[in-house]
């Protein structure tokens, strides 16, 4: 993929009539049961894997790429199948975990030859780490999701689009299942084939609206972001995101919280198996409520008193009894450098929730204006952080350009919303 240019399109050069144009009827689809080359043999083994980075280098153009990982049922999310498909070489299904070998080396085949063209991906963010997890990064990308929801369609999962765009019918499939099992029954391979078998038609069809919408150099630029984007190291304490931990205001059920969640942690990263698959969050948030000091008293809870529960009741005791005995129990509010939930600015900062009202105002008439989702159009944390943490200045524009700048907003996104978030910054300043 090219560079990103220096300049993207003015608002202009969207055409007026695509932000008020409902999305016309889907067309009657044709089911697509069957990868035109039928199913192929899932690459096992090093020489297999080898193998089939050979295919591929045959090949030319962009290559589809879709992973398959194992959430709710495994701790990690790793790939358990890669589908690549590029024409002239077919499709290739690659087995990136039983092949009994480091799969950084094994799949140094594979990565080397992806490296040589763009990749096609739907929902990119979904699959990138674990795709590089096994040494597979792409040098240039293209995000069919991305691009529908740029293109203001509704409905951008793969199904919808491909029966808009291309006329054909995926049937549901086996997205959610545990890829983790072995053997993959022949149905699962097979949605998993189809998955990548006209993704690089769908990403011409979607390419060539937003070309006619005058977004193409916006999508260039997300998916160079998308592509280059490191997380944020993972928040320190997590077990403050167990569900329903809002009930809990005690300092010492919240360390029963803490210790609980810690220990069942520690247990499914050993086994890797999904933490909720060991002892579900309404399971902790109970025995934290309750408070139990017996085996007794603790499998009289629900869950706890499965047979599964029953083995481990030792362990989920001690925890609690580490939270009962700890000097250092956890506040019931996280400290946090980001801003209140905006209901509550009116209350403490009125003059930020006027900021915010009038800024998502601008941003709505824009959003419509150049048909892009608002979401799509500036990141909603990006406007609270700058409503909120606003101060005066004389040169507001500038302002707001460096900070969206530094906030890691793309270069479109800043020429069209600058504007408006500096008339809404600037709204209730009053005479100088």
């Amino acid at each position: 993929m090219s560079e990103i240019e220096a300049e993207g399109p003015a608002i202009d050069s969207v055409p007026t009539e695509a932000a008020g144009d409902p999305e016309p009827p889907e067309p009657e689809a044709t089911p697509l049961l069957a990868p035109r080359e039928g199913v192929p043999e899932v690459s096992v083994s090093r020489y297999e894997i080898a193998r089939a980075a050979n295919v591929l280098a045959a090949g030319s153009g962009p290559f589809a790429v879709d992973a398959e990982r194992a959430s709710g049922f495994r701790y990690s999310n790793r790939a358990y199948l890669v589908q690549i498909r590029r024409a002239g070489a077919g499709t290739v299904l690659i087995d990136p975990v039983m092949h009994g070998g480091d799969s950084l080396e094994v799949m140094a085949p594979v990565a080397e030859v992806l490296a040589t063209d763009e990749w096609v991906l739907h929902a990119a963010d979904q699959d990138l780490p674990c795709l590089a997890e096994i040494g597979m990064r792409p040098t240039a990308l293209y995000d069919t999701e991305l691009a529908g929801r740029l293109a203001n369609f509704d409905r951008v999962n793969l199904a919808a689009m491909v029966q808009r765009l291309l006329g054909l019918q995926l049937t549901k499939g086996h997205g959610a299942a545990d890829w983790s099992k072995r053997p993959l029954p022949d149905d699962w391979l097979n949605y998993a084939a189809l998955d990548v078998e006209v993704l690089g038609e769908l990403r011409d069809a979607i390419a060539a609206i937003l070309e006619e919408q005058g977004k193409s150099d916006w999508a260039r630029q997300e998916f160079e972001f998308l592509r280059t984007f490191e997380g944020t190291p993972t928040r320190r304490d997590r077990w403050r995101r167990t569900s329903g931990i809002h009930k809990i205001r005690n300092p010492r059920a919240l360390a029963a919280v803490r210790e609980l969640w810690t220990t069942r942690d520690q247990i499914a990263r050993r086994r890797d198996i999904a933490p909720g698959r060991i002892l579900p969050d309404s399971a902790i948030v109970n025995a934290a409520t309750v408070n139990p000091d017996s085996v007794d008293k603790l499998t009289e809870l629900p869950v706890f008193g499965g047979p599964k529960q029953r083995r481990s009741a030792q362990v989920w005791l001690e925890a609690l009894e580490r939270a009962r005995t700890t000097t250092d129990p956890p506040i019931a509010s996280e400290a946090s450098n980001g801003p209140p939930p905006a209901s509550r600015w009116a209350r403490r900062k009125p003059e930020a929730a006027a900021r915010l009202e009038a800024a998502k105002a601008g941003l709505n008439e824009v959003a419509q204006r150049v048909s892009v989702p608002v979401e799509n159009l500036l990141s909603p944390e990006i406007v609270r952080r700058l409503c909120w943490d606003w101060e005066p200045t004389e040169d507001t524009a500038a302002a707001v350009e460096e900070f969206l700048q530094n906030s890691a907003a793309r270069q479109w996104q800043r020429e069209l919303t600058v504007p408006v978030l500096t008339v809404a910054l600037t709204a209730d300043a009053g005479p100088a």
